[in-house]
């Protein structure tokens, strides 16, 4: 609990910052509701004029430090993705999620590299072969 009148007064405005800011948070998620809505129904006119009226919030809760930048260009990434792959024009393309080849790497090689030591004698090991 806070003790100095100063600690009182900053604890009032964190209060109040919390809640304006968790308001401002909200209307963001709304207005990403609305396209994402809009998608789902297959209005593309209604979806592409929610992203247009979203953008702005977005780029000003960014700028205010309410969203990262990085996360601010993620949604909207996202959104003009969604409403991209409504039109048959151009298509979406989905990163396809494969497997990295295994590599050849034995439990003793990867030691090896890892110690100098045990590199001497993988280095040793694999001249008597």
């Amino acid at each position: 609990m806070a003790n100095t009148a100063q600690a009182k007064k900053r604890a009032r405005q964190a209060e109040q910052h919390r809640q304006h800011n968790a308001s401002l948070r909200s209307m963001v998620r709304t207005y990403m509701k609305k396209v994402y809505t809009a998608v789902s129904d297959g209005d593309k006119t209604l979806a592409e004029e929610s992203y247009k009226t979203a953008v702005p919030i977005i780029d000003r809760m960014s700028s205010k430090g309410l969203l990262h930048k990085n996360k601010a260009a993620r949604h909207k990434s996202r959104l003009s993705m969604h409403i991209k792959a409504m039109s048959d024009t151009a298509p979406v393309a989905k990163a396809k999620v494969t497997k990295a080849p295994k590599a050849a790497k034995t439990s003793k090689a990867i030691k090896a590299a890892k110690s100098p030591k045990a590199a001497k004698a993988a280095k040793s090991k694999a001249k008597a072969k």
